[in-house]
């Protein structure tokens, strides 16, 4: 599979390393090179009639290599294998896909095998369940060969969001940080912002004791979920109004008890 030897990962970073040559190798043949690639797919299109009588109806593989370059390849030989294989035979279903489905067929594919690598030096090498983890999400901040080769690349959410507002946790309670994900709604899931000084932090707190809700009247708690009215502005405690986070993160536009009965009179 792989003519030059490469090092064999054994720390976390190194794995993350490893993954990320394979990928951009694989993210080559499937974008830049899908030329290339799409024509070694096919043993009848090889010059070489040596090659073409070898790899005649073969099942071929697409190898990712730690050093960002890719290989069409036949499947190693011995069993088990040194490191899992990827799908076998992506030139049998070449001609009889359309070309952007069977590449994002194998980029799926792709995707799993590059998981399986990963997990399989983790395994290998014994890390333990945070190494696992801290593998995983240092994984997950990519954008997966499918999305990039269907060109769905997907923005960080979560991670991005917990970083960008760990510093206001005083005036955000726990939705806020999945607020970055809904930016695009109406729904406001923190109390209302007030103007800011250079005051320091007394200032802070004195504005987030000024919040009231606007249906039972008491000051923001920092443990508490709120939600704001997109007609009136006004705030309120989602227990207050019965909106849940959970509701909240479906609602478009959100309108409190009076506004909505308000517009029914109307």
């Amino acid at each position: 599979m792989e003519g030059i030897p490469h090092p064999i990962p054994r720390t976390v970073e190194e794995v993350f390393g490893d993954f990320k040559g394979r990928r951009a190798g694989l993210i080559k043949a499937l974008t830049t090179d899908v030329e290339k690639f799409y024509q070694q797919c096919d043993p009848g299109g090889v010059d070489s009639f040596v090659v073409w009588i070898i790899l005649e109806k073969e099942n071929l593989c697409l190898y990712g290599l730690p050093n960002e370059t890719w290989e069409v390849n036949l499947p190693v030989e011995e069993v088990p294998p040194e490191l899992p294989e990827p799908a076998l035979g992506i030139n049998f279903a070449r001609d009889g896909m359309q070309e952007k489905d069977w590449l994002s067929l194998v980029a799926v594919h792709s995707d799993s095998w590059l998981l399986a690598v990963a997990f399989y030096f983790g395994a290998r090498f014994g890390f333990g369940k945070n190494e696992r983890k801290k593998l995983f999400q240092m994984i997950n901040e990519l954008p997966t060969i499918f999305e990039v080769v269907t060109g769905n690349v997907k923005q960080p959410k979560d991670q991005s969001a917990a970083t960008h507002n760990s510093g206001k946790s005083k005036s955000s309670g726990k939705v806020q940080s999945r607020q970055p994900e809904h930016q695009n709604k109406a729904v406001k899931m923190s109390p209302p912002p007030k103007d800011e000084d250079d005051s320091g932090e007394e200032e802070e707190e004195d504005d987030e004791q000024g919040a009231t809700c606007g249906a039972c009247g008491d000051n923001y708690g920092t443990d508490e979920f709120w939600i704001c009215c997109d007609v009136c502005e006004k705030w309120f405690h989602g227990k207050c109004v019965k909106i849940t986070p959970a509701k909240a993160e479906h609602i478009k536009q959100y309108k409190c008890p009076s506004c909505s009965s308000k517009r029914a009179r109307v």
